[in-house]
């Protein structure tokens, strides 16, 4: 399929749902400036491969001038999935550089939470290899939906108040995290996958395999299922929560090392 016609798609039939939605984020948050040099991270999946289509426009008809890489973490991907990928990455004119990194076999060693371990081994390849390849900022594929499940996933897992921010800075590397997908809804990815007949890769960690236990991700997923059943709304107010707290009503809440309690209004 000609590229021309994923770029007709993506900014004509999905612009409203997911162009536009990309470039709000990437404009009001500030996201790419001139002189950028960003590692686009695509793990095969729809989410990524999207972010990296959407970047590769952006880069095409941006006021800014900036530089792209393209990686992908090879974390001990099947070979069926690893041809998904290159045959993906063909399709939308991407070119990918493959780093073999072993992530899983490390994650089945590691017993404890292996979607978490996982997670943070990645960020940590993938920080540490843009840094070395004198790159300022990495771009991950997480939306909307990620956004309202990691908020909820913190209060009732993690005994927690934060979000899921549209940028961050490392603390252990010189380089910048970017969501430029942040206010894209997963719905909207998938219909765009479905209309364009695309097949994407899928996760090969067998770290669970046999255990019967659904990761806290899934579980929050299965219950925001059932809120949205009783209020369809449920996804925006959990998502603009973050946007709307007010400090003299927390019990508590620290920047950084910085502490502070209810209790100070009162000494």
């Amino acid at each position: 399929m000609d590229s021309k016609i994923f770029e007709q798609s993506l900014t004509k039939d999905f612009n409203k749902e997911l162009w536009s939605v990309f470039l709000k984020a990437v404009k009001d948050y500030r996201l790419v400036t001139e002189g950028d040099k960003i590692a686009v991270c695509i793990s095969g999946g729809k989410d990524s491969m999207l972010l990296a289509y959407c970047m590769k426009l952006w880069q095409k008809y941006s006021p800014y001038n900036f530089e792209l890489k393209y990686i992908f973490v090879n974390s001990g991907y099947s070979e069926d999935n690893i041809t998904q990928l290159k045959n993906n990455a063909q399709l939308f004119d991407i070119p990918i550089e493959i780093y073999d990194a072993g992530i899983f076999e490390s994650v089945r060693n590691s017993g404890k939470n292996p979607c978490f371990v996982c997670s943070r081994l990645r960020r940590g390849f993938l920080y540490r290899t843009a840094q070395e390849s004198g790159f300022n900022k990495i771009a991950l594929g997480h939306h909307y939906d990620d956004v309202v499940e990691t908020t909820l996933m913190g209060m009732l897992y993690g005994s927690q108040m934060q979000t899921m921010l549209p940028r961050i800075k490392s603390k252990n590397y010189n380089v910048e995290l970017i969501r430029p997908l942040w206010l894209a809804r997963e719905k909207n990815i998938i219909k765009w996958r479905d209309d364009n007949s695309l097949n994407f890769s899928k996760c090969d960690c067998t770290a669970t395999d046999g255990t019967g236990k659904t990761s806290k991700r899934e579980e929050i997923r299965n219950l925001l299922g059932y809120i949205r059943k009783i209020n369809p709304d449920a996804d925006k107010h959990i998502f603009m929560s973050s946007h709307n707290v007010n400090l003299e009503n927390l019990f508590s809440y620290h920047i950084g090392e910085e502490y502070h309690s209810f209790l100070d209004e009162f000494t």
